[in-house]
C-alpha cells in the first residue's frame, strides 16, 4: 500500500472565504502515483471545513446565508469568554463538517456530477492548514 500527504496553507483576505480546491486534490492524487484508493482532505482548525458542493454563484451565497442563520456571528457566545470572538466559526463548521473522504479510481478522484471540493474559512485572515492524506494501491 502507498501513502502520500500533502499540506496546503491558506491566508485568507476575507473573514469568509469559500475557496475551490478541487484541482490541487486531482494534482496531489496525481502525485501519490495512487490508482486505487482513497483520498482524505481534512480542514486542521476547527474553524474551517472541506465541503463537496457545486460551483455556482448563487448556491454558495446560499450556503453562507444559511450558515449565518442557523449559527450567526454574535458577541453573546460562552466561547468568547476565553477572548476569542469566533464561536459561529466553531458552529458553522459542526454543520458543514471538518472533512471529506473521496474515493480514487483509475488513478483520478472519482467525483460525481457537478462536484467540486471547497475549503471554506469560517474565521480567516491568519495561517491555517488543510491536509491531503492519500492512501491505496
Amino acid at each position: 500500500m502507498k501513502a502520500y500527504t500533502e499540506y496546503l496553507t491558506f491566508n485568507t483576505k476575507k473573514r469568509r472565504e469559500l475557496i475551490r480546491i478541487t484541482d490541487t486534490v486531482k494534482e496531489a492524487v496525481k502525485k501519490s502515483g495512487v490508482k486505487e484508493g482513497l483520498c482524505l482532505v481534512s480542514a486542521m482548525h476547527l474553524t474551517a471545513a472541506v465541503i463537496i458542493q457545486d460551483d455556482e454563484e448563487g448556491l454558495h451565497e446560499d450556503i453562507w446565508e444559511w450558515l449565518e442563520r442557523i449559527a450567526p456571528f454574535k458577541p453573546d457566545y460562552k466561547h468568547h469568554r476565553t477572548g476569542e470572538d469566533n464561536g459561529d466559526a466553531h458552529l458553522k463548521n459542526l454543520l458543514v463538517h471538518l472533512q471529506v473522504v473521496l474515493p480514487i479510481t483509475n488513478g483520478e478522484l472519482d467525483l460525481g456530477p457537478w462536484q467540486e471540493i471547497f475549503y471554506a474559512e469560517f474565521d480567516g485572515q491568519r495561517p491555517k492548514r488543510v491536509i491531503i492524506k492519500i492512501i491505496g494501491e
